[in-house]
């Protein structure tokens, strides 16, 4: 089980990202664009993949663990995974690919293994 404060700290272990409030949720940003947000209160996080992503980290185990958004956000990559479903590893490569699919290819560089 991850907690908020877990998830704060992985996601702000990437190079130059930030946490902003968003509406009503917090958002972690990385140049002004989003990456993930996380909902403290349903224990739920929110990140940004590409559908090729979003396909793979969909088919965890636990199809209640990480779902894509149903709506139109959802088509976009935007995906929800409930933080007291999974472990730290997993959320961290789930975060590592939302970080790389908005960050700046000179900051993406570090985290691409080739």
């Amino acid at each position: 089980m991850i907690t908020a404060q877990t998830f704060r700290k992985l996601a702000l272990a990437f190079d130059e990202s930030k946490e902003l409030l968003h509406f009503s949720k917090i958002s972690y940003l990385i140049k002004k664009k989003i990456f993930a947000t996380l909902n403290e209160k349903r224990q739920r996080a929110t990140l940004k993949l590409s559908e090729n992503d979003q396909s793979i980290f969909s088919m965890y185990g636990d199809k209640t663990a990480v779902f894509p958004v149903p709506n139109k956000w959802g088509k976009h990559g935007w995906t929800h995974f409930l933080l007291n479903k999974l472990d730290d590893d997993f959320l961290n490569d789930a975060l590592k690919a939302a970080y790389c699919e908005v960050a700046p290819q000179r900051l993406v560089a570090k985290y691409i293994q080739l």
